[in-house]
């Protein structure tokens, strides 16, 4: 286990790429940060479905919330402008032998959770697929509300979100992503 926590604290260090390519300093956001954003943002839509009645398993949502970008400790974070080099499948394959890599001397059902994380089979997946697009513009609003500039093609994933939720969860979570965009549309007004 201790090899295992020590490897995972580069993610701490690790920078999310696409900042540091639009040229923002290192340290912007790492990605154990933006995990952390991914599991408050999950926790958050799970406290809210629960109220509703929706049945979520959130010790699911939280753990798939904390593993979902373990892989990047031996590959990166590759920006989305990297999958047009590699593609898709080459991407994936590269993410899934890594993180089975990371978690080798493990044991637990990490790799089921990052499969169906990865293949957004559970209501617990797609939550944390839809806390991690969110935890995303939230970061760039914040960005811009600091001043920063030329991040505009990162809300193009806002544009036709395709979460897979049903009823009330696709109501909550649409819910909050048109708060962001009401609140970027307002920071803009006020520029």
């Amino acid at each position: 286990m201790l090899s295992t926590l020590i490897e995972l604290q580069r993610l701490k260090r690790l920078d999310r790429t696409g900042w540091t390519l639009r040229g923002l300093p290192n340290g912007t956001e790492s990605v154990a940060a933006h995990s952390f954003g991914v599991g408050v943002t999950a926790m958050l839509l799970a406290d809210k479905l629960t109220g509703q009645g929706i049945a979520v398993d959130t010790e699911k949502i939280l753990r798939i919330a904390l593993l979902h970008d373990w892989a990047e400790v031996r590959v990166g974070d590759m920006p989305r402008i990297a999958t047009s080099y590699f593609g898709s499948d080459v991407r994936k394959q590269a993410e899934t032998a890594a993180f089975a890599d990371v978690v080798n001397d493990l044991e637990g059902r990490y790799v089921d959770l990052y499969d169906d994380y990865e293949r957004r089979e559970s209501l617990e997946a797609r939550l944390v697929k839809a806390a991690d697009v969110l935890d995303l513009l939230i970061q760039v609003l914040a960005l811009e509300r600091a001043g920063a500039r030329g991040l505009d093609e990162f809300w193009e994933v806002a544009e036709n979100p395709e979460f897979n939720l049903e009823d009330d969860a696709e109501r909550i979570v649409l819910e909050l992503l048109q708060s962001i965009l009401k609140a970027r549309s307002e920071l803009h007004l006020n520029v």
